[in-house]
């Protein structure tokens, strides 16, 4: 796969998480590292902050929960208007966590 069709494959993965879940920058390489080769949290995160304007980038935050840096009060607000369950550092996970799972 190659470096632009890595940003396409995790841009379109994005794009199917479901409204009110997550999925956290790391979930997101993991479910595209045997196709991929890559398995980077942080690459993923590089690719959000790059391109991920297009897609739901409020749905993928860090393992904890926490929000993407800088554009906290913004996805707090689209994730409470989709019902995703919150807490005040960020998205409780156990309850809005999504894994790859047949997305």
């Amino acid at each position: 796969m190659t470096p632009d069709e890595y940003v396409e494959a995790v841009l379109d993965l994005v794009e199917r998480i479901p409204p009110g879940r997550v999925m956290s920058y790391g979930a997101v390489a993991d479910a595209l590292a045997e196709r991929s080769g890559r398995a980077s949290a942080r690459l993923v995160g590089s690719i959000m902050a790059r391109h991920g304007g297009g897609v739901p980038w409020h749905r993928v935050v860090n393992s904890a929960g926490r929000l993407p840096p800088g554009h906290e009060v913004e996805a707090r607000a689209r994730l409470r208007a989709e019902g995703c369950p919150l807490r005040p550092a960020g998205v409780d996970m156990a309850a809005a966590w999504s894994p790859d799972k047949g997305m």
